[in-house]
């Protein structure tokens, strides 16, 4: 599990460098594929402290069910040891760059147990990212369910 968090980490620090010969746009719309995936595999480690360094000081989370929190409590979710993910995958991205805004489309299948009841879901997301000082951080995500299994 450790070594996992290290190499997590280590593609972090690593997107910017990604893709150096391919045009910006392409270049952009990569690192954030790379940052969306590392999300997810830092939800699936429950690793707090990348999503800390993904998701900006004033983030805004609407959960599948309407439920709508800031990052304090987003983060606290993640380390919450009643939250156990199973499987987080995403597919069928579309990104969207507008200057230095991005929106993020994809589906998402999560399953896992929370507060011991299991879940199941399939759903769209839509992230909202913010380039600062050379680095995107999501401002905004947002999940709508499309069933649950």
């Amino acid at each position: 599990m450790l070594r996992r968090k290290t190499v997590l980490l280590s593609l972090i620090s690593l997107v910017p460098f990604c893709a150096l010969a391919q045009s910006p746009t392409v270049n952009q719309q990569q690192r954030l594929i790379a940052l969306e995936k590392m999300w997810d595999q830092a939800q699936l480690l429950r690793d707090a402290a990348a999503l800390e360094r993904l998701v900006s000081p004033g983030f805004i989370n609407t959960e599948w069910d309407g439920t709508v929190s800031d990052r304090a409590k987003f983060l606290a979710d993640i380390r919450d040891p009643l939250y156990k993910p199973i499987t987080i995958s995403i597919h069928d991205l579309s990104v969207k760059l507008y200057g230095s805004t991005a929106i993020v489309v994809g589906v998402y299948h999560a399953d896992g147990r929370y507060h011991d009841r299991p879940y199941d879901h399939v759903g769209r997301f839509t992230d909202t990212w913010i380039l600062i000082g050379g680095s995107w951080q999501c401002v905004a995500s947002h999940a709508s369910l499309l069933n649950t299994r």
